[in-house]
């Protein structure tokens, strides 16, 4: 954990004037982009669902931009896989960074929240624009303009067709991408942010649907007034199951929030420690012998297709599995040291918060808050984010040393004459997925 501390602590004093400008550059330009979203939205949800994706995708530009920024002192890492200096190089290592990094980047911005904010500034920038249209409308007498749908993105055959068609054209890209010119990589980046955000809304969809559904079963009823009777009659089991809900809650954020954080860093930064595979032919036993056989029966070419298809679907959740695997092999302790460093900055940002609101004081809602309470909030994370990046960057390089030294160990004893097998293999070639050397 000490060491956390002062690998973060180095790289946030040199670097931290780079990762407030990112950090800065990506809140302007998502709410540029939001604003432009909501305008367009007002008259067609489609495009404005359409332009969206960018406010995200610009927190992820940043983010990865923050990450390698840090690259050059971190020492571990750079003694797997040294940084380049080559311009080109590092330009691909960006670009392959960002490539990898959507999937995981919108799980996690969706799963805790960060999605559900945007929509919802997306969402008050059409009602704005749809209100301004109504008055136009009423005032002129004329037809109101737009889709009527104000901004509402609905399971619709056009939108499953516009991310069928974005994943198709990112797959068309990257078969062929070696013939393309390089700035294709634009176009490219962004369809994979369209066809993953639509993904992520369809599916956010069906699991609130799927929830509604379950919340109105009869079973569930029959819970919720079983668990009401036992209660009622025996107050310390409520008191008992109201605090397992809440440790099971808070424990949940606590825990699964860093790790979060750490697997995006370890997808970013790519796998200069990756653990060795599994051999294919060893998956599945009797059942899997039999499938394997089936798929060489088909024709030659219908397996090329489909193999170039399951590589590309697969590919982009296998850096986040060899994420969790060098965490896991890095030990209990060292992550649990992590977990501890960031539920501390988290506390230490609910003071902060807490401190400014103290510091600024009390005034009008009307003549003070309602104009400066964006400028005044933004004091916490402009203060945090630097240090919360500097501290996962030092906690992905603990990781990446913890498992040199494990690898130490095995060398020592192999060469001793013992057989162990191998915990982790390195990954500096060209085919590492974030373009690492």
């Amino acid at each position: 954990m000490i060491a956390i501390v002062q690998v973060a602590g180095r790289l946030l004093w040199r670097h931290w004037p780079v990762l407030l400008a990112w950090y800065l550059g990506a809140i302007l330009a998502r709410y540029a982009l939001i604003e432009v979203a909501g305008y367009v939205g007002a008259y067609s949800a489609v495009a404005g669902s359409l332009l969206l994706p960018l406010a995200i995708l610009a927190r992820l530009i940043a983010l990865v931009a923050m990450f390698l920024v840090l690259r050059d002192g971190m020492r571990q890492l750079n003694a797997i896989a040294p940084l380049t200096t080559d311009p080109a190089e590092r330009r691909r290592e960006f670009f392959d960074a960002l490539m990898t990094g959507i999937l995981p980047f919108f799980a996690f911005y969706a799963a805790w929240g960060y999605l559900r904010e945007d929509a919802d500034a997306y969402i008050a920038r059409v009602l704005e624009v749809d209100s301004e249209m109504d008055a136009v409308a009423t005032f002129e007498e004329s037809a109101r303009a737009g889709d009527g749908a104000v901004g509402e993105l609905g399971l619709t055959p056009i939108t499953i067709a516009i991310a069928v068609a974005a994943f198709v054209l990112r797959w068309l890209w990257k078969r062929y991408r070696g013939r393309l010119p390089k700035w294709s990589g634009v176009p490219a980046t962004y369809l994979e942010a369209v066809w993953v955000y639509y993904a992520v809304t369809v599916v956010s969809m069906a699991l609130g649907a799927l929830n509604t559904w379950v919340s109105s079963r009869q079973a569930m009823v029959w819970l919720a007034d079983l668990r009401e009777v036992v209660t009622v009659g025996f107050a310390p089991l409520a008191w008992v199951w109201e605090g397992v809900e809440w440790l099971l809650g808070e424990a949940g954020g606590i825990i699964l929030l860093p790790v979060a954080w750490l697997t995006i860093a370890g997808v970013v930064y790519g796998q200069a420690v990756a653990p060795q595979a599994v051999p294919t032919d060893e998956l599945g036993g009797e059942i899997g012998e039999r499938l394997r056989a089936r798929y060489r029966s088909l024709p030659q070419r219908l397996r090329a297709r489909l193999r170039d298809i399951w590589s590309d679907v697969v590919g982009r959740f296998t850096p986040i599995g060899r994420a969790f695997v060098l965490m896991w092999r890095s030990g209990p302790v060292l992550i649990g040291g992590f977990v501890l460093l960031y539920t501390l900055l988290l506390a230490a940002q609910g003071v902060l918060g807490w401190g400014v609101t103290r510091l600024v004081g009390p005034h009008d809602l009307s003549s003070f808050w309602l104009v400066w309470d964006q400028l005044i909030l933004l004091i916490v994370p402009v203060l945090i984010e630097p240090v919360r990046i500097a501290l996962v960057a030092g906690g992905y390089d603990a990781v990446i040393g913890r498992l040199i030294v494990r690898q130490g160990a095995t060398t020592s004893l192999a060469n001793s004459g013992s057989n162990p097998p191998d915990s982790m293999s390195t990954t500096n070639g060209p085919d590492a997925s974030s373009g690492t050397r």
